[in-house]
């Protein structure tokens, strides 16, 4: 029976699994983007005028993408918990021969849930990085043949 068990939780597991490597990539992007930031921050007092204008602007974005960098960690910390809720029930169903098949079930649920959450803010995350790394026009210079 537990053998059967355990193989029952294997599946939650893997997306465990798949959870801490989306924590890892999501902790190395925040290190970066807080290490523009503080470049940026640096440049605030030293500009004046439209150069200004533009730090406070990338800062704002750098703002932005941190918040929601954090918020898609803080779901998927707390799937990563829902996950281990939904073994620990399992267990308790198998040890206990007791009918908790709904709340393994609901556990999951809800860890699915946060990860698809944690996904949609992470895309926002990209999606506002790629908008704000726009490369300038007059820099692709395509009136020149190369």
């Amino acid at each position: 029976m537990i053998a059967q068990t355990i193989q029952l939780a294997l599946a939650p597991v893997f997306v465990l699994v798949a959870i801490g490597n989306m924590l890892n990539m999501l902790a190395g992007r925040l290190g970066r983007v807080v290490d523009r930031a503080r470049t940026v921050q640096a440049l605030h007092a030293a500009t004046e005028g439209s150069e200004h204008d533009q730090v406070v602007r990338e800062i704002r974005i750098l703002d932005r993408r941190i918040n929601l960098i954090n918020r898609a960690m803080l779901l998927l910390v707390l799937s990563a918990l829902s996950i281990g809720l939904t073994v620990v029930s399992i267990f308790m169903t198998a040890v206990w021969h007791a009918r908790y098949d709904w709340l393994d079930a609901l556990f999951f649920f809800i860890a699915l849930a946060l990860l698809m959450w944690a996904l949609g803010l992470f895309l926002t995350e990209t999606r506002l990085a790629s908008a704000s790394l726009r490369i300038p026009q007059e820099l692709l210079e395509w009136e020149r043949r190369l």
